[in-house]
């Protein structure tokens, strides 16, 4: 009987003991417990220079929470290339830090895009220029993926599961593109470039719209330009329209001051460098030309670091 009455006491002590042990364990392999998330991928594929990128760029935190985030991860020979762009950076400690940020967040989208998912088409990354607008990405999967329209910037790994995302390495630090850099990186817009860029013009285009701005612009297509030429029976080539007329409809494509997205646009009167447009969004976004031109927005909102191009199929004239 007194044994039975030990037993009865020990009983909770015993209980208590091994519940705690219990706890012990679980915070044990709490702390063994493997992580995968994209920072872990990083690690562990051996993409150290970006894996001490994130760190330095204050990303480590973000990339290592829960999400759906998809990166598109530089090889640790693609760093190398890119400090070796700038005679101050040796190694990724040297790149100031808003700027590492800003070019890792260009490598990040706020979705899980797995490879076979992409398309031709710009995309949204976690980069920001202008009013905080989110900077885009192009995206080009015909005749060989490659991004940022560099033919050097394609995959050499794709669909990396991570915990939080998925991550796709490749061979190319991409640069935030500026408006420039989106027009010239885009094959719709070599006639457009072609004329931009015409010896003869007293503006220099390409320097006036790699400055600052912000600028607004409404880029036409090579179709544009192609409707354009057929318009006018003196005309077979870019070079066969008067370069004074030129530069006029050029600079007529143009906002400077403003960085106006499609959610932004307004019925009235807009002024550009070469006179003004009046923007009717009744029945979509178009724009009425002081020519009596309606034309259609085909393509809005792809962002640069400082400016946004909305893409027209017709050439406006003023």
């Amino acid at each position: 009987m007194n044994q039975m009455k030990i037993i009865k006491k020990l009983l909770p002590i015993l209980i208590l003991t091994f519940f705690f042990q219990s706890c012990n364990n679980d915070d044990d392999n709490a702390v063994v417990l493997q992580t995968n998330t994209i920072v872990d991928v990083a690690i562990n594929n051996n993409l150290t220079i970006l894996a001490t990128a994130v760190t330095r760029a204050g990303l480590a935190t973000t990339l290592s929470e829960e999400g759906n985030y998809t990166v598109f991860a530089p090889t640790n020979a693609a760093f190398n290339k890119f400090l070796e762009s700038d005679t101050r950076w040796t190694t990724i400690n040297d790149v100031p830090v808003e700027t590492l940020k800003s070019v890792l967040l260009f490598h990040t989208l706020n979705a899980k895009v797995m490879s076979g998912s992409l398309t031709n088409t710009y995309v949204n990354t976690l980069s920001t220029g202008p009013n905080a607008e989110p900077l885009s990405l192009k995206v080009q999967v015909t005749g060989g993926v490659q991004f940022n329209g560099d033919a050097e910037a394609t995959p050499v790994t794709v669909d990396v599961e991570a915990s939080n995302g998925i991550v796709h390495v490749i061979n190319k630090v991409m640069m935030p593109p500026s408006v420039v850099t989106l027009a010239l990186s885009n094959n719709n817009f070599t006639s457009l470039v072609a004329a931009l860029t015409r010896a003869d013009l007293t503006t220099d285009f390409l320097n006036v719209l790699s400055q600052p701005g912000p600028y607004t612009i409404f880029a036409p297509t090579n179709d544009a330009f192609n409707k354009l030429l057929a318009s006018n029976t003196a005309w077979t080539t870019l070079a066969d329209i008067p370069a004074e007329t030129l530069e006029a409809v050029l600079l007529y494509h143009v906002i400077s001051g403003g960085n106006v997205q499609a959610d932004q646009l307004f019925n009235g009167p807009v002024a550009t460098l070469g006179g003004k447009i009046t923007i009717d969004i009744t029945n979509g976004a178009q724009i009425v030309t002081s020519s009596d031109q309606t034309v259609t927005i085909a393509l809005t909102d792809v962002q640069g670091t400082n400016g946004v191009i909305h893409v027209i199929n017709t050439v406006l004239l003023p």
